[in-house]
């Protein structure tokens, strides 16, 4: 590992400061497990590491009218056994509770998972589907991103020089409201999705109010199936209507072939773990 400036702000304001100072060549520290195993692999040399941990009030996780806050300091440890992610983001806590190994989960955050920005993130999918935003202080102020036009790229965000993410809030669901995330590895455990699906829907009866159905793994970024969408809002669910949306899923998706899948083997995936994320999600929202 080469030497680097190690900085510990207790503000957000003197974050922003140094990360505006250092530009390009300095590196946020939340919960590490990415960037110090790239650090001691060579993948990531950053003149500058800046650890956020010092910063007051950015390990929240707090349950309001508004939804659920998560901190830039949040473990995804904390979110799988938080009883209200469990109650009301069934999708974000299973997505949590499948995050690599117990160990990396009680140290690794949401909020780095996100910035990331990695094609088979775990926690991208639940989160688009829930319609969740990212709360960004730089130079300027705050801003706010919806988590959907946060990744530009594999390991690419809109984040600017200077800027910080927060918070990530989660709006809060509606009534008769069901969220579900299913992952496809080629193991149980301790594995990047190969697909990864996320659905959340609000139901009236047998309409189906509305609907967002989000692919990851399956493209440069985590994907809205719009059209399979479409065929699902302001409609009367049926079996033959879950299996249409599953099919143009599986249009949507963009794979590549890897050394963990063919193309070919993801896009049948998606229209599987589709028509099983709709038909779960349908159930809960009873």
């Amino acid at each position: 590992m080469k030497r680097f400036g190690y900085h510990e702000p207790t503000t957000l304001d003197e974050a922003v400061a140094l990360l505006r100072r250092l530009g390009s060549e300095a590196s946020v520290l939340a919960g590490g497990t990415d960037l110090l195993v790239q650090m001691k692999e060579h993948r990531r040399e950053p003149a500058h590491v800046v650890n956020i941990k010092k910063i007051a009030g950015l390990d929240d996780l707090v349950f309001d009218a508004q939804g659920l806050r998560i901190g830039a300091l949040t473990t995804t440890r904390a979110v799988e056994t938080s009883p209200i992610a469990r109650s009301h983001y069934a999708g974000l806590c299973e997505a949590a509770t499948h995050f690599a190994s117990i160990q990396v989960r009680n140290r690794a955050t949401v909020v780095g998972n996100v910035c990331r920005a990695s094609p088979s993130a775990d926690t991208l999918p639940p989160l688009i589907a829930d319609g969740a935003q990212v709360h960004i202080r730089g130079p300027r102020g705050l801003r706010v991103v919806a988590v959907q036009d946060f990744c530009i790229g594999p390991g690419q965000t809109v984040l600017a020089e200077g800027e910080l993410v927060t918070h990530i809030v989660v709006p809060a669901p509606s009534e008769h409201t069901g969220k579900v995330y299913l992952k496809h590895g080629r193991r149980v455990e301790m594995e990047l999705a190969t697909v990864g699906v996320a659905v959340s829907l609000a139901r009236e009866g047998d309409l189906c109010h509305e609907i967002r159905i989000v692919l990851g793994a399956v493209a440069p970024t985590p994907l809205r199936a719009l059209q399979a969408e479409a065929l699902l809002r302001n409609q009367t669910v049926s079996g033959a209507l879950i299996e249409a949306a599953a099919q143009a899923a599986r249009e949507a998706s963009q794979p590549i072939s890897d050394v963990r899948s063919s193309a070919d083997y993801r896009r049948a995936m998606v229209a599987v773990l589709t028509r099983r994320a709709i038909e779960q999600a349908w159930e809960q929202a009873q």
